[in-house]
Formats: structure tokens, C-alpha cells, sequence
């Protein structure tokens, strides 16, 4: 592992945050705790921490000694000052004379040492940067270092690496009796560099940011070196299935509607991301995966996001797919009749006792296919994948050495549950379509982007499918979505958009079929190909979308929805506007036709019917050309309706809302026009 650091780069970081009236000292220790949380075989999402001590002055000008320690929710690689609260360091080393503090009074007197009472929970941890005498320390979770002392002796191992550069500590939880251990072992080893926390982490610290920053590099480097000369793992020689496995994109909804729970009016849905890098296949695929796979996470920091152990599923054959849906439900229903097991155990032994968390797997391996992680968004399911591709790497480096070994049961139990962990999750109300999966074709600009931005700010995982990729990402970028390109006009490019959606979500719950195109004409004189291109992306476009849908929704068994832009001309059609109205009124038919069609899977198919929105489609020459046609004003024309209002593309957006959110609507048409009487259904 190299060094990192620039005199440079850590000079204009000094500059830069000198014109903000930040310190050389919490400048540096931005500077250094980014470099650290940048590098994710160091740290990965919240992971480790850092602190500095220094002077600030409080309210009545009083200069004091702080500890500014990283604060919860922040993560390394973007922390800012504000991601470093500081706390008095006097009030928390008084700390240190008391024998015994719970977790819930440690927090609280954290928080009365606060300068600023509007900061973040300084770090579980804090108490033991407090109690070291250093001025920088750095904690990190380094892949290395996990890998070695995940061993059954982890500890002569170290002291084989280290030798008496670093003190080592033995497992202990997180907290008060962590931070008293630790400067107790410091205090009889003062000239080391650094903490081996055994099955848990590395602490380095140092007088300057350099130091202890190079220090980290340094004893990880040592622990790198070492692996690198360990042997191939026997436990890790391939048992990949024989034979054509299917594929990703079959598997994912099969996988996804296996997790989902039924609640009161809905399903309670889980977002999957897939991963097969060579480590992971490496890992999925090693003959005693069941055993090294199982036994518990790397650190104890991951379980609040992995669970303690994943679940496990025989990779069906291309031929077995028809099949698998049951084989999944039931190892699902295995697996957290496990985990109940699990829970009963070890809470047995507590008071007062804890309430269950939800007995769904975060992680699911698959040997020959690969790993999904799941959440409750795609950000909590990527997390979780990433968590795991590092036990991957953890656990191949420890069996290469010797055998995996990670802390007792009881005490992986312990950290699950542990008030303080689990605060890290954050107990936020979900929004209405959280845990929805939502592709808009057509969602690069007009009508598609504005619903797009609506599903999105109301906590769908949405796609955005245009043939304009540029376009698409735009959108994508404003709301948080996910930009692919496709042109329903092809059916090799639906099937292609609709298998990523499964590869990257693990299935599709909302479908607003919306890609349209306007073409004019008189009827009798118009030529057969401008009838039959208008056909081409009015009617089969939303048919290859809408039925790459329903086969996904199908294979999940959750239900759905489809919603089609219809158009008033599917009602009311308009003078020389035949080639646009007639694959209108098809697709009209087509919503009804699903509606009945599939009912009885749970898929709710409906449509919206606009009239005279401003979009790339209804463009101003566009109204021009049929305000003349109608012989009024282009103002009367667009806003000729009985409200005498103009219709937005929001004002389209909220009714796809609506009519996702109504559970038990289908088969309807939802007009919105401002009020055409000529255009209502009889």
C-alpha cells in the first residue's frame, strides 16, 4: 500500500480552509482522514474513525483542549470540519476514573462535552481517542489486517508481522471497557505505533497528521507483504455447478419477490445489486464456501448491514428456472427461521430483551452466478454489496494463511443490537414508493422527466430510458436515477434496458410507458409508412415495454403496474392528426387489455389521458400549426379547456403518482386536460 500523501495537496487543503476560519489542525485532519476513507480496503461506508486534539475558544472566550473526533453519519473519504465535532477533551479523560459507564451515559456525557450542542454524535469510539495521549489517532478496518488477525491465532501471527512496533489488544466491544483496555495496553507499550485490535480493526497514531497517517500505511504494507506469500486455499478450489446456468436477469426477480414480505395493503420490497468481480466468483464458488462463508463477519462493524451470516442458493440451470421460485421461498424461509433461532438464543440473556430486527438476509451468494446485496434502497443494497466483496477478499486472504475465524456468536449478537450501531441505520419514515423499482421510457425530457423527478422524490429507485443517452443522464443526475439507453422501436434495445434494470435493482415493480412521437396528416392522403412508423413507437413501443414488465413482475410474484400515455387523441381525435390518434387508441385498448389480462397476477394496468402539454412533442411550431387548424389563438388553443388553465407536465406526473399509489384501481383512465367534454368517456 502507498503513501498518499502530497506536501502539496496537504498545503492547499491548509490554504483552503484557512479562508473559511478552519485551523491548520482540523485542516489536516480532513486532509488525511479523506485520504484514508478514499481507499476501501482501508474504510468502507461510515467505517473507522479519526480524531485531532487541539485548542478552540467556547462561548464566553475561553480557550479550551478539544478532541475533534469523527461524528456519526459522516463518512471519511468527503468528510468536512463539520464532520468533526469537538468535544472537551478534559471532560472526557475525567471519564476514565470511573470503573464501570453504560453505553447510554457515555453518550450522554459525550454530548454535554459538546462546544457546539448542534453536532453530530461524536464516535462510539471517541472515549478511546480521548484516552490515548497522541495527537492524531486514525482507526480503520484494513482488509490486511482483518485477514491475518481473523485467524484462531490471530495474535502470534501479529506479533510475527509487527513484532513489537505495535500492542495488541483482545476483543472487546466497542465503548467504555474498549477504551479503558486500550489505554491500559498503550501505557505498558508506549513506544508503539499502533493498536491491533484483534478481529476488529488497527489504530495508529502520531504528533502530526504525516505521522500517524504514514504509520497506518506502513503496518497495513507489513500485513499485505506477509499474505502475499501465503499459499492457494484448498477450501477455495472451485465447485462451480456444471452445466448452462441462467442468467442474471431471470434469476434477480425470482430472488427479489423470494424477499419480499406481504404487509397490510402492499409488499414490503427489497432493492438487490449483483456482483461477480473474480474475487467474488472466486469466493462464491470455493468448495467449502458453506463453512468459511457462514461463520460471521470480518469486523463487527458490518453485521448491522450484512447480517451475520448471508444466505446461501444452488445457482439453478437454464432448465430449472421454471422451478426455482420455489426452491428460493423456501431457503429463504429457512434461512430466517434461522435467524429467529438465532435471535432467541442470545436474547435470552438479555434485559431488558430486544425487539427483532427483520430476519431478511442482506447478502445472498450464488455459486457459478455471483452475490446480491440487498436494502431497502439501491444505496443500502450497494452498501451491502460492498461489504461483502470485501469479506470476500478478507476471507480468501485468512484461508489462504490459515482458517477464518471471527468473534463468538454471542458477541456478533451483541453488536447487532447494539443501541449504538443500530442509530448508525437511522429510523427515518420511508417515503410513499420507497422500495420501488420505476423505469419511464421517454424520460429524458417533457412529461417522462418531470415523472421521473416525481417517482424519485417520493423514494422510488427510478431508470430513465431514452434513445437520447446525453439527455437521459442529465435527468438521471438531477434526481438521483439511473440513465439507459433505449429505443422502444427495438426490441433487442427493451430487452437489453429491461435486463439491466434486473441486473442492477433485481426487478421492476412501475412501469410508465410514455416514449411517444407526433405525426400529422390527413388520413386518406397520408402514406402507408408515416401510418406504420407511428405504429412502430405509439403502439409497440409500449407493448415490447409493458410485456418486458409483466414477465419480470410475474417472476417476482409481488404484483405492479403499468401506466401508458395515452392522449386525448385516443378519444377526441383532432383534424389531420390520424397517424398520431389511431396507435393512441390502440394503446388506450391495449392498458384496458392488460387490466384484464393480468389481474389476477397483482398487475394494476391503467392510463392517463393528456391534452395539450408543452413538451418536445408539443412544440411551439406544433401549436402554432394547430391552433390554425382549429382557427383560434395559440393562447385559447392551450389553454382552451373548461378550467382555462394551461396543463404542465407536472400536472402529468402527479396523476402517474396518484394512480401508482391506488391500490385498487385498474383498468381506468385518468384524463388530465383542464376539462374536454369532447374528450370524456361515454
Amino acid at each position: 500500500m502507498k503513501s498518499r500523501w502530497s506536501p502539496k495537496d496537504a498545503k492547499q487543503t491548509i490554504a483552503y480552509y484557512a479562508k473559511q476560519g478552519v485551523g491548520e489542525d482540523i485542516a489536516l485532519r480532513v486532509y488525511t482522514t479523506r485520504l484514508l476513507g478514499k481507499d476501501p480496503r482501508l474504510v468502507l461506508h461510515g467505517g473507522g474513525n479519526t480524531s485531532v486534539k487541539t485548542t478552540m475558544t467556547d462561548t464566553v472566550g475561553d480557550t479550551v483542549d478539544v478532541l475533534c473526533v469523527k461524528g456519526s453519519g459522516w463518512d471519511m473519504s468527503e468528510i468536512e470540519p463539520a464532520g468533526l465535532p469537538a468535544v472537551r477533551l478534559d471532560a472526557m479523560r475525567k471519564l476514565r476514573r470511573l470503573e464501570k459507564l453504560s453505553d447510554e451515559d457515555m453518550v450522554n456525557a459525550q454530548r454535554g462535552a459538546l462546544l457546539d450542542s448542534a453536532a453530530p454524535n461524536p464516535s462510539v469510539e471517541t472515549l478511546l481517542h480521548a484516552f490515548l495521549p497522541h495527537k492524531f489517532v486514525d482507526h480503520t478496518h484494513s482488509e490486511a489486517v482483518l485477514s491475518v488477525t481473523d485467524q484462531p491465532n490471530g495474535d502470534d501471527i501479529c506479533r510475527e508481522i509487527f513484532g513489537d512496533r505495535v500492542a495488541l489488544v483482545p476483543y472487546i466491544m466497542p465503548g467504555f471497557d474498549l477504551a479503558q483496555s486500550c489505554a491500559q495496553i498503550w501505557e505498558k507499550n508506549a513506544n508503539v505505533e499502533g493498536l491491533i485490535l484483534l478481529k476488529h480493526g488497527i489504530f495508529t497514531f502520531g504528533e502530526d497528521a504525516r505521522e500517524s497517517y504514514t504509520r497506518m500505511i506502513g503496518l497495513v504494507t507489513l500485513a499485505e507483504k506477509f499474505l502475499s506469500c501465503s499459499k492457494p486455499a484448498k477450501s477455495l478450489i472451485s465447485a462451480r455447478p456444471a452445466g448452462q446456468l441462467a442468467k442474471v436477469e431471470a434469476i434477480a426477480p425470482i430472488l427479489r419477490g423470494a424477499v419480499a414480505d406481504a404487509s397490510a395493503d402492499d409488499w414490503r420490497r427489497m432493492v438487490l445489486e449483483f456482483r461477480n468481480t473474480p474475487h467474488v466468483m472466486n469466493y462464491v464458488n470455493g468448495n467449502e464456501v458453506s463453512r468459511y462463508a457462514t461463520t460471521g463477519p470480518v469486523t463487527p462493524d458490518h453485521v448491522i448491514r450484512t447480517k451475520p451470516k448471508p444466505l446461501i442458493i444452488a445457482t439453478p440451470k437454464e432448465i430449472e428456472l421454471k422451478t426455482f421460485s420455489v426452491a428460493a421461498r423456501s431457503e429463504v424461509k429457512k434461512y430466517k427461521a434461522d435467524y429467529v433461532r438465532y435471535f432467541n438464543r442470545n436474547n435470552r440473556k438479555c434485559e431488558p430483551p430486544k425487539i427483532m430486527l427483520d430476519p431478511l438476509p442482506r447478502v445472498i451468494l450464488m455459486p457459478g452466478l455471483g452475490l446480491f446485496g440487498l436494502g431497502k434502497s439501491a444505496k443500502d443494497a450497494s452498501i451491502a454489496a460492498d461489504l461483502a466483496e470485501t469479506t470476500a477478499r478478507v476471507i480468501t486472504a485468512a484461508e489462504e494463511l490459515g482458517i477464518y475465524k471471527c468473534i463468538p456468536e454471542s458477541d456478533i449478537f451483541d453488536i447487532e443490537y447494539w443501541s449504538l450501531e443500530q442509530a448508525k441505520l437511522g429510523q427515518a419514515n420511508e417515503k410513499p414508493l420507497s422500495r420501488h423499482v420505476v423505469a419511464v421510457t421517454g424520460g429524458a425530457s417533457g412529461i417522462g422527466a418531470a415523472t421521473a423527478a416525481a417517482f424519485a422524490s417520493r423514494g422510488a429507485e427510478v431508470f430513465i430510458l431514452d434513445r437520447d443517452l446525453l439527455a437521459a443522464q442529465s435527468v438521471a443526475s438531477r434526481i438521483g436515477g439511473v440513465s439507459l439507453k433505449c429505443d422502444v422501436t427495438r426490441a433487442s434495445s427493451v430487452e437489453r434496458a429491461f435486463a439491466h434494470i434486473c441486473r442492477s435493482s433485481g426487478g421492476l415493480d412501475i412501469l410508465v410507458s410514455n416514449a411517444g412521437a407526433a405525426w400529422q396528416g390527413r388520413i386518406g392522403e397520408v402514406d402507408e409508412k408515416t401510418l406504420r412508423d407511428s405504429f412502430e413507437l405509439n403502439f409497440w413501443g409500449h407493448q415490447r415495454c409493458a410485456q418486458a414488465a409483466v414477465s419480470i413482475m410475474k417472476a417476482q410474484g409481488t404484483g405492479g403496474v403499468l401506466l401508458f400515455n395515452t392522449s386525448k387523441q385516443a378519444i377526441n381525435p383532432g383534424p389531420s392528426f390520424g397517424p398520431y390518434g389511431l396507435p393512441k387508441a390502440s394503446t388506450l385498448f391495449l392498458s384496458r387489455q392488460y387490466a384484464l389480462d393480468h389481474g389476477a397476477d397483482g398487475i394494476r394496468s391503467n392510463a392517463v389521458n393528456a391534452d395539450r402539454v408543452r413538451t418536445g412533442l408539443l412544440t411551439e411550431d406544433m401549436i402554432k400549426t394547430r391552433s390554425e387548424l382549429r382557427g383560434i389563438s395559440e393562447q385559447d388553443y392551450i389553454a382552451g379547456n373548461l378550467l382555462g388553465q394551461e396543463v404542465t407536465a407536472d400536472d402529468v406526473a402527479q396523476t402517474f403518482i396518484d394512480l401508482a399509489l391506488a391500490k385498487k384501481t385498474t383498468g381506468a383512465v385518468m384524463t388530465v386536460d383542464g376539462g374536454n367534454i369532447a374528450a370524456t368517456l361515454r
